[in-house]
């Protein structure tokens, strides 16, 4: 049987994945997760769960996997000028250890979950906050390592996922867990100065089906998981109704994304299938 590994497998994206993984009985998949954003209540049957650093996986992983899904890291912008070091240790050194990991134990492929930030507002977006810095870096170090050593690997690129699990209260939630929270309270949903941030927003059972595409048939960087239609932040919040309130700007908040799906259609022949529309439609009606 395929031993897989996915690091950060109780996460919001990482339980979605394990829980596709899982459906084919060809499969043993495991998750290394230090439990920072994850939850128990992520836990999808048939999966072992190792609780761990990805900085300790050579400790924590007794055996070697044919395939590593890379996703666990830190991963909220703002935050990151808050604690730095968190970013640091997590990202820089704990995907240094997952890819000395893979080196030493001739592992199959790896699978690396980049960040759309790296793409923003013309290319800058990877030098405005620690955590786009350090997921642009990885996205280089990874390629060398393939450069250097012949590690296999294929890279993909989030951009604002949403859907079932997603965190919706807390510094780490996203923002349309948090539209979510707020209207259900009947709260003013908050949106950050000036509004007119455009984001491509992907529910996350594409980006899963983006994924599995990208590690089937996927080879290198560059693989963009996201609609081609973009939506501005208050043109999200009008989409949920009610009362919008002004927060001053935050660093590090990017102001445009690029998106650029010709490699994702032409190589995996994937494109988003769910409307955020539809999604916020259908939640509305659901309350």
């Amino acid at each position: 049987m395929p031993h897989i590994l996915v690091t950060g497998g109780a996460g919001f994206i990482g339980s979605h994945l394990c829980e596709e993984l899982v459906k084919d009985p060809q499969n043993e998949v495991f998750s290394l997760d230090n439990y920072s954003t994850g939850s128990e209540k992520n836990h999808i049957e048939g999966v072992a769960y190792i609780v761990g650093d990805t900085r300790d996986i050579e400790r924590k992983i007794p055996f070697v996997p044919d395939f590593v899904f890379h996703l666990g890291e830190y991963s909220r912008t703002s935050e990151s000028f808050k604690e730095p070091e968190k970013t640091w240790s997590h990202n820089i050194e704990g995907t240094f250890r997952v890819l000395e990991f893979c080196r030493k134990n001739n592992v199959k492929k790896i699978l690396y979950a980049g960040s759309s930030t790296k793409l923003a507002d013309g290319g800058d977006g990877r030098n405005q906050s620690p955590y786009a810095w350090s997921k642009a870096i990885n996205t280089e170090l990874i390629q060398r390592y393939n450069e250097w050593y012949g590690l296999p690997f294929v890279t993909v690129y989030f951009y604002n996922v949403y859907g079932g699990r997603e965190i919706q209260d807390g510094p780490y939630a996203t923002l349309i867990g948090i539209f979510k929270r707020l209207t259900r309270e009947k709260k003013p949903l908050t949106i950050v100065t000036p509004g007119t941030q455009h984001r491509s927003f992907t529910h996350v059972d594409d980006i899963v089906r983006g994924i599995i595409l990208a590690a089937e048939k996927g080879k290198g960087e560059g693989y963009c998981l996201g609609p081609k239609t973009m939506h501005t932040i208050r043109e999200v919040a009008e989409m949920f109704g009610g009362e919008i309130h002004m927060l001053p700007e935050k660093p590090g908040d990017r102001k445009t994304v690029a998106i650029d799906l010709t490699k994702t259609e032409e190589e995996l022949g994937w494109k988003a299938a769910i409307r955020l529309e539809d999604h916020v439609r259908d939640f509305l009606k659901s309350i």
